[in-house]
């Protein structure tokens, strides 16, 4: 039997409409078709998806696995009818997790439960997870779409997804090699990306707000502003670890500095960091000064326009900010490690 064949008027009647979900899977497949890497196997629609990575050269290949969804990020695209760009934040905040400990994503995996399987919005949901895949580098070989009737109002959405990716084991960032007086660099973040929208959704009420209202400082609307997606840093990164001797990578996401910087610093060592050289986005001023939010719940709550920093031995710094650049993107000094005082690994002055 071919999918033209298969319908259920007793599934439809409750509603789930599984001819909508075929007609899905044939309006995204050219947005699919564009992450194809020599490593795929299958072609979508399968039980499960196939890769086979290249391990030549590998001594002992390890995979490394990250998962995460676009949070209630998404809620603002709801509102605006715009789901071209969540699919970019939920492959970014898979694969910026996997290169924090040097491994190269292969393949993605999406997962969306909605309650209203309209295929071309599925469609277009999927065509940002294929956009960041691309700019990953790693091919989608698979997902899901799940119509939810009575559990989720019907324009309602909640995308997810993991991403695997590969590292010979003797290139995994070694913690340990860090040592007072190796640089932190910044890498700039686009602007909120994809964490603490709850306190967003909240200070800018953004159910009643008029998201299409320009702000000078932000040379854009509030909601172009709050939909920017998620910077992936996939290539500039895996440039900088072949560059240069680099010891240590975080990804900047809720929780911000004091959270997500001593996940890469070992015991007895802190980031020491002066706020007045963080490069603070317009974006994070207009939200700390219209919530009345506390300067320390910022830095623990967002990026403050630093999407992930990589820690790196002082002789080898300026190659890896070249090489940075050479992959476009303006990394600049933020501070430097040093002995941590009372256990301390973030210092901000």
């Amino acid at each position: 039997m071919s999918h033209n064949d298969s319908h259920s008027a007793s599934y439809a009647a409750a509603g789930v409409d599984i001819t909508a979900g075929y007609e899905g899977v044939k309006l995204m497949k050219k947005h699919v078709m564009r992450t194809m890497t020599p490593g795929v196997v299958s072609d979508i629609g399968g039980f499960g998806g196939l890769f086979a990575p290249d391990v030549a050269g590998m001594e002992e290949p390890v995979l490394v696995s990250g998962t995460d969804g676009v949070g209630t990020k998404q809620r603002i695209a709801q509102i605006m009818d715009k789901h071209d760009t969540v699919g970019i934040d939920c492959v970014a905040m898979c694969v910026n997790d996997i290169i924090c400990c040097g491994a190269r994503p292969i393949f993605f995996l999406d997962y969306i439960a909605i309650g209203k399987n309209i295929p071309e919005k599925v469609a277009t949901l999927v065509s940002g997870v294929a956009e960041g895949c691309v700019q990953s580098g790693c091919a989608l070989i698979g997902g899901e779409t799940a119509e939810h009737p009575g559990t989720m109002a019907a324009d309602d959405y909640d995308l997810a997804g993991f991403a695997v990716g590969i590292v010979d084991k003797k290139k995994i960032l070694d913690q340990s090699k860090m040592a007072p007086g190796d640089v932190i660099l910044a890498l700039p973040s686009s602007g909120i990306h994809s964490n603490g929208f709850s306190l967003v959704r909240k200070v800018f009420d953004v159910e009643h707000a008029d998201l299409n209202r320009y702000y000078d400082e932000l040379g854009t609307t509030l909601g172009e502003a709050l939909l920017t997606p998620t910077v992936i840093y996939v290539k500039p990164v895996l440039a900088a670890i072949e560059a240069a001797d680099v010891h240590g990578v975080s990804h900047i996401t809720g929780g911000g500095f004091y959270e997500n910087i001593p996940r890469s610093i070992p015991e007895g060592l802190c980031a020491r960091i002066r706020k007045s050289d963080v490069r603070v986005l317009p974006i994070f001023k207009l939200l700390q000064e219209t919530g009345n939010i506390p300067e320390r719940d910022m830095y623990n709550t967002y990026n403050m326009g630093v999407g992930m920093v990589v820690i790196v031995s002082r002789e080898t710094a300026e190659a890896a900010q070249a090489a940075l650049r050479e992959n476009g993107v303006d990394a600049y000094v933020l501070g430097e490690i040093v002995e941590s005082q009372n256990g301390e690994q973030v210092e901000l002055w």
